[in-house]
């Protein structure tokens, strides 16, 4: 098979679909690999690093596309992108389609074969390719959050760890899944105090084990909600629905309610978000201000940090990929199911139902 590594072009984004280790693996079962040159700049990776375990450079982003057989990817193809994209031709990357009616009748209409990294699912029920890039972007909410609560970003000025002789800051997180998890871990090595709101009361009762105790756990409603915005000084949105928009369960009224200065990050901005004031956001300018609350919603949060974002993904996707060329994108989905989950747009027509529910395009498609 020809396989594509197009440089990515959305804005301050600096992953790469592969490493050259990657490359050596599939050059080692006799495909072949092309890569725009500069593609792995941003993560630390040369066109000779490539060239050096067999890739073929192309100057173009166009030359990669109309090459290759498959195209893997980080991030979902962008406008400038989608002619690109071939008819039959598999791309394997992140899409998050239900937030994006644009990009989902673009793919619609080149008639490709869309594998979502997102949706690949284990058979108990984990996204392993998801996961990696939801725990860099977990531990980053309280990076970026410890941030922008300073009073020069606009925040209220509080410091999480706090000091001896003052309380520490307080942080809300939404969700009890990965991204929840890793950030409440990171918040809590800071020394802030953390509440988790989840439904899933097995989810609770895994953190309440395995988090110290001035991590605590309750049941996400919108009662509770209410109740800890109004002194929580950093909200992280970690809402997650597979493949579907994710719910808004912080309402624009909910604003008022927050301190001048908080601090909402809302990791859930590739699905749409969970903040209805949520909109996407990038490294070059992440934040924005309502109603006095600081909002950071960057789609792109793991592109910050290229080489551990990059190494982190790869690890995991590489394995797919190797099946996809080694046995076909047919074959490889037939033969493990979790692959099959990935496959959300084929040849035209939309095979997701949380797709068509999204922009309620059940009934056209039926």
């Amino acid at each position: 098979m020809k396989v594509g590594i197009p440089k990515e072009i959305i804005n301050n984004e600096s992953r790469v679909g592969m490493t050259p280790a990657g490359v050596f693996e599939l050059v080692r079962n006799n495909h072949t690999v092309y890569v725009q040159t500069g593609a792995g700049d941003g993560s630390g990776f040369s066109n000779s690093d490539y060239q050096q375990v067999g890739a073929i450079v192309l100057d173009t982003i166009g030359h990669v596309y109309a090459m290759s057989d498959m195209i893997v990817k980080v991030k979902e193809p962008i406008k400038e992108e989608y002619a690109l994209v071939q008819r039959g031709q598999v791309v394997f990357t992140y899409f998050h389609f239900a937030s994006s009616e644009v990009l989902t009748e673009a793919m619609i209409d080149r008639k490709a074969i869309c594998i979502a990294y997102e949706t690949v699912e284990d058979e108990d029920g984990t996204l392993p390719l998801l996961t990696p890039m939801s725990e860099v972007a977990g531990r980053m909410a309280i990076q970026q959050g410890a941030k922008y609560l300073e009073k020069p970003e606009k925040g209220r000025g509080v410091l999480l760890g706090g000091v001896p002789g003052v309380a520490p800051g307080r942080v809300l997180v939404l969700g009890a899944g990965v991204v929840g998890i890793q950030a409440a871990k990171m918040a809590a090595g800071l020394g802030a105090h953390v509440t988790i709101l989840d439904v899933n009361m097995k989810r609770l009762r895994y953190v309440n084990d395995v988090m110290p105790s001035h991590v605590v756990t309750e049941f996400s409603n919108e009662f509770n909600i209410r109740k800890h915005i109004k002194d929580h000084d950093l909200i992280v949105g970690g809402i997650l629905l597979k493949g579907a928009k994710a719910p808004k369960i912080i309402t624009r009224d909910m604003l008022k309610d927050m301190r001048p200065g908080t601090v909402i990050v809302d990791v859930a901005v590739d699905q749409g978000g969970c903040v209805e004031t949520t909109r996407p956001t990038t490294h070059e300018n992440p934040v924005y201000i309502i109603d006095d609350v600081v909002h950071y919603c960057v789609t792109n949060m793991p592109g910050a940090v290229p080489y551990t974002s990059t190494m982190a993904l790869t690890n995991v996707t590489l394995p797919y990929v190797l099946k996809l060329a080694n046995l076909g994108w047919e074959k490889a989905c037939q033969e493990d199911a979790s692959l099959l989950k990935g496959l959300n747009i084929l040849k035209g027509k939309v095979i997701r139902k949380e797709i068509l529910e999204a922009f309620k395009w059940q009934a056209i498609n039926d």
